[in-house]
């Protein structure tokens, strides 16, 4: 199967026709009743993150109908972190700086927390698994070549879809300095199938990304509607600070999971994350999804 049949069926899983991308044979996806993962981040009226919330704290309602919480983990909960890295042509220069920040990062993350490394050009790939290994990550990112054109939202689909199997806490970080200019998917589609999913992304763009408003748009939107955030670089000294905001940001996440409510029909669903206490509250979370 080619990279384009593959990324079509992502689309068309998305798009509700009956193409069907995955084996019928996928556990992962082809239990009766789905589970939606919300990822939440709350902060108090300083900006400044709350952490010790327990399940009754929380309260999820999907299209406005209350949901119990079925799953939760808190803020000390491990989680397993997808790096995506452009290593396309134009990343020559900077991918030294890119790939210091990136071993920072690796570093900050939690003895029992695990990453894998993800490349990409015009195709994607596995550097390294997810691992616990910190030495192992390091040694996937130093390995990593600037070379080829930009296949971004073919990439950032297939990860989500890789990832989207793992029990537990997950996000994708990706970095990129480039258009898309290689990809199969266009980026409606891409933004589909990631929402889909469900995974959280932060985006970190720079370079020849900041000359399109369309592409900051797109992972603005992907960033906010699955809980994650979305920064721009205009400096390369600036790489660092922001992957430090996004290593604090993820020891900072809670995952509330509730069974999907049956429905006739397969487009958006809102969700509505809320605390239960009173209090002046900002709370970053998914925004909704689509049902299988």
């Amino acid at each position: 199967m080619t990279r384009r049949t593959v990324l079509a069926g992502l689309a068309a899983a998305v798009s509700g026709t009956p193409r069907r991308l995955l084996a019928q044979s996928d556990p992962s996806f082809s239990v009766d009743v789905r589970m939606v993962e919300v990822y939440a981040t709350v902060f108090d009226d300083h900006g400044r993150y709350v952490d010790g919330l327990g399940r009754d704290g929380f309260e999820i309602r999907d299209e406005g109908q209350p949901q119990p919480i079925v799953d939760f983990g808190g803020t000390s909960d491990p989680l397993a972190c997808a790096m995506l890295l452009d290593t396309t042509g134009s990343m020559e220069k900077v991918l030294p700086q890119v790939r210091s920040s990136i071993l920072d990062f690796i570093d900050k993350l939690g003895p029992l927390e695990s990453i894998a490394i993800y490349t990409f050009d015009t195709g994607l790939r596995l550097r390294q698994e997810f691992t616990t290994d910190k030495l192992a990550a390091r040694r996937a990112v130093m390995r990593t070549r600037a070379g080829g054109e930009t296949a971004l939202f073919d990439a950032l689909a297939q990860t989500a879809h890789e990832i989207a199997k793992r029990k537990g806490k997950k996000v994708i970080v990706l970095f990129t300095d480039g258009g898309d200019n290689a990809s199969a998917l266009d980026a409606v589609s891409a933004e589909n199938t990631v929402r889909k999913f469900g995974v959280p992304v932060y985006t970190i763009a720079e370079g020849e990304a900041l000359e399109s408003n369309s592409l900051i748009g797109t992972l603005r939107d992907i960033a906010r509607k699955t809980g994650g955030t979305a920064s721009v670089v205009r400096k390369p000294a600036d790489v660092s600070a922001v992957f430090d905001e996004i290593a604090k940001a993820l020891q900072h996440t809670y995952l509330l999971s509730y069974k999907a409510p049956a429905v006739s029909e397969h487009g958006w669903r809102n969700i509505q994350v809320a605390l239960r206490q009173t209090g002046k509250y900002k709370i970053r979370a998914k925004q909704g999804y689509f049902p299988d």
